[in-house]
């Protein structure tokens, strides 16, 4: 059975994991739905009125580059790194 301390640090490292996960992905729905200076032309029409933009894709890398950041830390640690 884990001690008390490990179940902390536990909990403790998949909240460092789990909070820039929300706050990264609540920053790409307001750039994804919102509109701002240069976002380019229309590559997809989602809807009449909504599409996904070239500068979209800029987000969206982002957005998958921080996840993918986060997901190799939890990996990591995994392994015993």
């Amino acid at each position: 059975m884990p001690s008390r301390p490990d179940v902390l640090w536990r909990a403790l490292r998949w909240l460092f994991v789990l909070v820039p996960a929300g706050v990264l992905s609540a920053f790409a729905m307001l750039l994804l739905t919102g509109q701002y200076y240069n976002e380019g032309p229309v590559i997809a029409v989602v809807a009449t009125d909504h599409g996904l933009h070239r500068g979209d894709l800029f987000v969206l890398a982002g957005w998958a580059a921080g996840m993918l950041s986060l997901l190799g830390v939890v990996l990591a640690h995994r392994r015993g790194r």
